[in-house]
């Protein structure tokens, strides 16, 4: 029998759903030592929309929204188990993210692109724009 894939948003997560959480961002070299739990709670709860992806009870996938809740949201944090990439699972919490925005009335949805990723956001309907350019504070760290 084939394992079916739930996608659900959160914005309290059960501890478990958080030590998934925390195993996902680790995976993607997120999850920096000194990162508290805590204030990946208050990141989940202050994100316009968190999705979580499970399949046979364990969390493989992940992503958010943060947005003004009105006409513009940005998508963070999407990342897939490199075990399950290619089953679909990011594409699901993609486009469960992207029916939530539109369902909450946000019609301008941008991203950046990273780790090779810029074929994935294309085939989901992304595209590049011309004469814009990701900027980040010399401050941060990616």
């Amino acid at each position: 029998m084939r394992s079916r894939l739930i996608i659900k948003f959160v914005k309290d997560p059960a501890p478990a759903a958080l030590k998934g959480i925390i195993t996902l961002y680790r995976a993607q070299g997120w999850w920096k030592p000194g990162d508290r739990p805590s204030a990946l709670r208050r990141m989940i709860r202050g994100s316009h929309c968190f999705a979580v992806a499970e399949k046979d009870g364990r969390l493989i996938g992940m992503g958010r929204a943060i947005s003004d809740g009105v006409c513009d949201a940005y998508i963070q944090d999407m990342a897939v188990l490199e075990r399950e990439r290619g089953s679909g699972t990011g594409k699901a919490v993609l486009a469960a993210i992207l029916k939530r925005l539109k369902e909450d009335g946000v019609n301008w949805v941008g991203l950046i692109a990273q780790d090779n990723s810029e074929y994935f956001y294309k085939k989901a309907g992304f595209r590049t724009l011309r004469k814009a350019h990701p900027m980040i504070s010399k401050e941060s760290y990616v």
